[in-house]
């Protein structure tokens, strides 16, 4: 892994972790926490659904966790045997 540095201040070159925040921002600003307690257990609901339960267009319907430990392989044949067994009926 090598790690890349955005140019300071150019929120462009770091759109996707950008786009993270702003999701983020989004989904804490809808509720009042009164303890802070709050707001981390929502936080960390917040990253649990986003990295295994979300799918991302992006990386072809899957979830971040999917593609970590290595399962889109075996989930993407998955899909592909279905629409097949579909068409064909």
């Amino acid at each position: 892994m090598k790690q890349v540095h955005g140019r300071p201040m150019h929120p462009q070159t770091q759109g996707k972790i950008e786009r993270y925040h702003r999701t983020m921002k989004n989904v804490v600003k809808l509720n009042h926490f009164y303890h802070p307690e709050e707001l981390i257990e929502a936080l960390e609901k917040f990253v649990d659904n986003y990295n295994n339960r979300r799918y991302h267009e992006s990386l072809n319907n899957l979830t971040p966790a999917d593609i970590y430990y290595g399962r889109s392989e075996q989930i993407i044949e998955k899909r592909k045997r279905i629409k097949a067994d579909s068409i064909q009926r």
